[in-house]
């Protein structure tokens, strides 16, 4: 079987994190000797939108080569107006339905070339959409990965599309339970579904001992105790909430050092709220810088507004470390317990930073973290989607 993997999600210059979940897999792909390609495909930023981004300190989006072991894939650029990228801002049909049919000729032009046997589109939207279109014109069958935002924000918009392009293909990867249940609910059937999460790379995130990596990383204190945050700095993350919770935090544990990990345009704002508080902002770092300050803290915290599956929650039990979670999208399935879960609703920042407190004050139990998140190495996750490619039965 010869795989065409494609998605608009992958390492960027300006945004070297994205589609990790995708590189790891492939990575996975080539150790079990699968026969793949992968097409990156997305907009580059024009010379006005760099020039925008600039003035707001933003870094502006390059395509760059994406390194997968000893291969190198070429990203394919789509070419959009301004006016057109606006529109797809807006959520305009039209101009989505554009977008996933330049995707379309992309992968055509490619399969013109090469013999595949199955597409594999890492997104239902507008990915799945491109994937339907050249699976009728090739006369290939297609997979998707379904990995979160095109279910809980873009179904509102391109509900009818999005569940055709879900029944149509040969099978639905969903990252979590609550993903496929939320599409259910939306009207998609389910017969095609299974759910495959994402996982973590073992090789990078694993224990260290916490007075050793403080140390290492000049952030020592005794007696202190280390709460972080890692992600966007973008509000679907509760980011505008961090310092709200930071500050509870801090009145019941004074001897509190913060860290936030990652970027994105409430970083400013977030500076601005906390400028009394003892903390570091890392910016955007690398994956073993990240394990390492994933070790460092005592307690990580993901109050997300909506998540898939964050796979910052077994990277960060995976080193040993404590995770409390809001009760909202795959975080309760990523965290995995009860006890560290906190549900929406009234006072919510005020519960979450009790939590915390809570926590930081009884303690926990590190191996219990460890022993849940092994059971997501990347390893055993590409495992189980290649068993599914193999009860699909195509073959040349």
């Amino acid at each position: 079987m010869k795989i065409l993997i494609f998605s608009e999600m992958f390492p960027k210059m300006g945004s070297e994190s994205s589609g990790i979940f995708i590189i790891k897999r492939l990575e996975y792909l080539s150790r079990f000797n699968i026969d793949y390609n992968f097409l990156p495909i997305s907009t580059e930023d024009s010379l006005l939108i760099s020039t925008i981004k600039k003035l707001f300190k933003q870094e502006p989006k390059k395509l760059v080569e994406v390194v997968v072991g000893d291969r190198v894939f070429n990203p394919q650029k789509i070419d959009l107006s301004f006016f057109n990228r606006i529109k797809i801002l807006k959520k305009n049909y039209i101009a989505w339905m554009k977008y996933a049919k330049k995707m379309a000729k992309i992968l055509e032009k490619e399969m013109l070339n090469k013999k595949y046997d199955l597409i594999h589109a890492h997104r239902g939207f507008p990915e799945g959409v491109a994937a339907n279109i050249a699976s009728k014109s090739q006369n290939v069958p297609y997979v998707v990965t379904v990995h979160g935002g095109e279910i809980h924000s873009l179904m509102r918009y391109f509900k009818d599309t999005i569940i055709r392009t879900l029944e149509e293909a040969k099978k639905v990867f969903f990252v979590s339970e609550f993903l496929l249940n939320f599409a259910k609910k939306k009207g998609y059937s389910g017969k095609n579904a299974v759910v495959i999460p994402n996982g973590y790379d073992p090789q990078i995130f694993f224990p260290i001992d916490k007075e050793v990596i403080r140390k290492k990383l000049g952030v020592y204190k005794e007696g202190y105790k280390y709460v972080g945050f890692v992600g966007n700095l973008i509000p679907v993350k509760r980011a505008d909430k961090l310092a709200e919770i930071f500050k509870s935090i801090k009145k019941f544990v004074p001897n509190t050092k913060f860290i936030v990990v990652g970027d994105g345009f409430l970083k400013e704002q977030i500076k601005s709220e906390t400028r009394k508080l003892d903390i570091i902002f890392t910016g955007r770092i690398s994956q073993r810088e990240v394990a390492e300050w994933m070790n460092v803290m005592d307690v990580m915290i993901l109050p997300s507004r909506n998540e898939g599956w964050p796979c910052v929650i077994v990277e960060a039990q995976a080193c040993g470390t404590c995770v409390i979670g809001s009760n909202n999208g795959g975080i309760p399935e990523a965290v995995g317990f009860e006890e560290y879960i906190v549900d929406e609703g009234k006072n919510f920042e005020e519960r979450f930073a009790n939590k915390v407190v809570e926590i930081l004050v009884n303690g926990y139990i590190p191996d219990q973290f460890i022993k849940h998140a092994k059971k997501f190495t990347w390893e055993n996750i590409v495992k189980m989607e290649i068993e599914e490619y193999k009860k699909l039965g195509i073959t040349r």
